[in-house]
Formats: structure tokens, C-alpha cells, sequence
């Protein structure tokens, strides 16, 4: 068994900033990506940022600039610092992890979300 469990959202104001963890914990061999996906209500899920074990890193065009994924591959931890935040960054945030579980099985599993709200 492998589970992602979230945590930092909550409610700032326009220019304000967030700091999202999300740990993945279990049956892990590795962890390959991780990242961050949101939904607003309404709208699709998108990607926010994603990186690698050895370090690469793509983000949404939204948030380039304003957003930072990192990673401490000894604790299987992803970390969205999300700065100067706009309202239209309001959404559930969800983490994931691709891992690679002791049997060697991939699979994708998904954090439970965490509510970010921006107000004007």
C-alpha cells in the first residue's frame, strides 16, 4: 500500500503565498515523478509542475515564476512554494507520485487534495 497525504492549503490574500508538502509513504521502492495537479470548479484538472528524482522540472505557463517544486528524495516529499498568488490560482490541489512499488509494479497514486483559496 502506498499513500500521499497533503497539507498547507488554506485561504491567503492576492500577493500572499502558500507552501504545499505532500509525503508519500509505504511499499516504495522509488519514486519517480511527482508533482502537483489542480481543479477549480467547473474547470479541468491541469497540471501545475512535476518533477523528476534527478531534479527536472516542468510548470504550467500560469505559474512560471511564481511557483517552485522541489523534492527530498530521502523522505519521498514533494513541496509546492507558491508565491505572489493571484485568484484565479484558487483550486483543490492534488499531488501525485509515480512509484515503483517492491514488486517492481508502477502505478500513479493521487493525494486526497488540499483546498487553496486567494481572495482579491
Amino acid at each position: 500500500q502506498v499513500q500521499l497525504v497533503e497539507s498547507g492549503g488554506g485561504l491567503v490574500q492576492a500577493g500572499g503565498s502558500l507552501r504545499l508538502s505532500c509525503a508519500a509513504s509505504g511499499s516504495i521502492f522509488s519514486a519517480n515523478f511527482m508533482g502537483w495537479h489542480r481543479q477549480a470548479p467547473g474547470k479541468q484538472r491541469e497540471l501545475v509542475a512535476a518533477i523528476t528524482r534527478g531534479g527536472s522540472i516542468n510548470y504550467a505557463d500560469s505559474v512560471t515564476g511564481r511557483f517552485t517544486i522541489s523534492r527530498d528524495n530521502a523522505k519521498n516529499t514533494v513541496y509546492l512554494q507558491m508565491n505572489s498568488l493571484k485568484p484565479e490560482d484558487t483550486a483543490v490541489y492534488y499531488c501525485y507520485a509515480d512509484v515503483v512499488d517492491q514488486r517492481r509494479v508502477t502505478r500513479k497514486y493521487w493525494g486526497q487534495g488540499t483546498q487553496v483559496t486567494v481572495s482579491s
